[in-house]
């Protein structure tokens, strides 16, 4: 009854909101002047308004210039530009999502609080890319102490796998699973989403748990308008939801198609799922009902009657969930210039593949390479400056699919992270770029001792990424996921779960030998999610202020998007916004070279060939793909302004991301 009080409160308080937007934004309230969309929900507080030409609204009031108007996705929305605010700041992929965190930095929350609060919105709105059903990955800073911690919730292989659990249904029965590993029960790792955040909120949190769910509770509760990407989402994965009876029920209309771009979609078993873990915290959900229903999913054998079938069941037990542990790691961390860049380590290759990349370019003088035609898009990227960022990224790609796997399982090479990120390595890495000409694809380094491995790069990119700064400094830099888009395509419970394992290598082995990202019981799958922090480092080399947050969604490409926008602002100066909206580009170790098409200073058309970098680029060898990407970089800065510290922020222009603050 409480809660219903609150809604009631909350939404009485609109009208009167809406009529102060103008007058309150006069006064200097931040957000972002994006007209994107999103859903309804109105925000207690006055902080937590969106800039438009005609002044602020809030979130879902469903006046012009609302982003909760939906309207459809696209490839880049030009003309957004960077947001200030005075204390606190939150950038996410969803503007549901972002307002939930407003909220609770508004109410004197910390970025912790912020960070459980946002993520179970996330998986209500954007329920194709993160959510219960998934895993994250965070790093903290902490003001007080200027220290940096990362916690691992990736998903973990159930104790009954085995290293050819994806190859083949058994080793007596040498077959694919069925309909595929994807959508078979064989894909989907045990969550650990529930377990890291409430392991954050323990560490770090200041406002009650189970406060923090309300956003997500009332909006599945009332309903929300189904976004842009949404909507896509569920058209692209309409054939492979039919097999599953829950996800038809909730996706699909009574007549089979599509739930459409605007439609308001309600979700009570979500809401009920969000209210058993803030009553009974995280062993809700990985005990009694809850876990009861995902194993059953998992080990499901048949297809529902829309799209009949056999389904190869995964191993996944109540034990495998009721046994999950969060972990706290240590971060990896560069000194790149006159900062430090600390990202997450193993099982997640991100941290370490962005460090090396920086590493490699810290021996070029990148300042000199910077974009040209500045503009608020991000200018457009200079040739050399394309190829020494693709050249290094291919040679730290190379390290990450050979060495880099769960550490529990696979120890790194020589003496581990320090080894990887050794200066005088990656300095003779270096050595083998050539100014003229592209490596097109790059060994591995050799290091002493190193056994013999095979190389894989598999992963995929259903995900989505947040980052937050509070009141008092704190900081999050949060990636979260359910690996593809739309996961397993099984739905329990009113989430998705997903197909994580697939980001092993099936194959155990190759003529080189054993593959270190190869399934293992109760292993965590290799990640490329990036989330990154980035501090001043003081004259003794010890840590300082905070400068930036940032990370992405984009599978094995999040180390591409994460170079770039840091490279963006440390060595060619750009704000919050022109960074994460640049063009993007690099390479994962293939010949090719990605520019993103999408971006309104790409001439993509004719493949690119009318387009002075595309044309550059392959004079130097690079073989050059315009096709659209598709980043989610979040950033938030700190910045002087008329010598008084402020935040600044970026949400990325290929998505439906937005940024508030105060």
């Amino acid at each position: 009854m409480s809660d219903l009080i609150s809604l009631r409160r909350r939404f009485a308080l609109a009208p009167l909101l809406a009529a102060l937007s103008t007058a309150l934004w006069a006064s200097g309230c931040g957000g972002d002047n994006d007209k994107g969309p999103l859903p309804d929900a109105t925000p207690v507080s006055t902080a937590c308004l969106v800039s438009t030409d005609a002044g602020g609204v809030t979130v879902g009031s469903g006046v012009p210039g609302d982003p909760g108007l939906p309207e459809p996705s696209s490839g880049y929305r030009v003309g957004k530009q960077a947001v200030s605010g005075k204390t606190f700041m939150v950038s996410t992929a969803n503007p549901r999502a972002t307002q939930a965190g407003c909220e609770v930095l508004a109410a004197g929350g910390s970025a912790a609080d912020a960070a459980v609060a946002v993520q179970m919105v996330l998986g209500l709105v954007e329920p194709q890319s993160s959510g219960l059903g998934g895993g994250t990955f965070v790093v903290y800073y902490d003001a007080a102490s200027k220290t940096v911690q990362t916690y691992d919730g990736r998903e973990t292989a159930p104790a009954g796998a085995t290293e050819n659990y994806l190859r083949w249904i058994s080793d007596a029965q040498q077959t694919a699973p069925l309909p595929n590993a994807r959508a078979s029960g064989r894909s989907i790792g045990t969550p650990g989403t529930v377990r890291v955040l409430e392991m954050l909120h323990s560490d770090h949190g200041s406002r009650p748990w189970a406060s923090l769910f309300d956003a997500g509770i009332a909006l599945a509760s009332n309903g929300f308008p189904i976004s842009g990407r949404m909507a896509d989402a569920i058209a692209g994965a309409r054939s492979n939801l039919l097999r599953d009876p829950d996800a038809v029920a909730y996706f699909l209309k009574a007549d089979g198609t599509s739930k459409l771009l605007g439609e308001t979609i309600q979700n009570p078993d979500y809401a009920a799922t969000l209210q058993a873990i803030a009553s009974g915290g995280a062993a809700a959900f990985y005990s009694g009902a809850i876990a009861a229903d995902i194993v059953a999913e998992i080990n499901r054998t048949e297809a529902g009657a829309d799209a009949p079938g056999a389904l190869t069941p995964g191993a996944t037990t109540l034990a495998d969930l009721a046994g999950y542990q969060a972990v706290r790691r240590n971060p990896v961390c560069i000194d790149y210039r006159a900062h430090r860049v600390c990202g997450m380590g193993p099982p997640s290759s991100g941290g370490i593949a962005v460090a090396q990349t920086l590493g490699i370019l810290e021996n070029f003088g990148l300042n000199a390479f910077g974009p040209s035609a500045l503009d608020i898009e991000g200018g457009k990227p200079s040739v050399m400056g394309v190829h020494l960022i693709s050249e290094a990224q291919r040679l730290a790609y190379a390290d990450r699919n050979k060495y880099v796997a769960d550490t529990d399982f696979v120890p790194l090479p020589a003496n581990g992270v320090s080894s990887m990120l050794d200066k005088a390595y990656l300095r003779d890495r270096a050595n083998l770029i050539s100014f003229s000409a592209s490596m097109g694809v790059a060994l591995p380094g050799v290091f002493p001792g190193a056994v013999a491995l095979g190389s894989s790069d598999q992963e995929g990119k259903g995900t989505s990424h947040v980052s937050i700064v509070d009141a008092q400094g704190n900081a999050v830099s949060m990636t979260t996921t359910i690996e593809s888009g739309m996961g397993a395509y099984r739905f329990v419970r009113g989430f998705l779960l997903n197909n994580e394992l697939t980001d092993f290598s099936a194959t155990p082995s190759d003529a080189a030998g054993p593959i270190a990202n190869r399934v293992q019981p109760l292993k965590r799958p290799r990640s490329s999610m990036a989330p990154t922090v980035v501090l001043q480092r003081n004259a003794d080399g010890s840590n300082g202020e905070l400068l930036m947050a940032t990370g992405s969604p984009g599978g094995a490409t999040i180390i591409q998007f994460v170079t770039k926008t840091v490279v963006g602002v440390l060595d060619w100066g750009l704000d919050a916004q022109q960074a994460t909206s640049l063009v993007n580009f690099g390479s994962s170790n293939s010949t090719t070279t990605g520019i993103g098409g999408e971006h309104p200073n790409i001439v993509a058309a004719d493949n690119g060939n009318g387009d002075a970098l595309v044309t550059g680029l392959r004079a130097l060898g690079h073989v050059v793909s315009v096709s659209a990407q598709s980043s989610g970089v979040s950033t938030v800065l700190k910045v002087q302004v008329d010598g008084q510290p402020r935040l600044q922020g970026g949400a990325d222009p290929r998505r439906e991301g937005l940024v508030l603050g105060d």
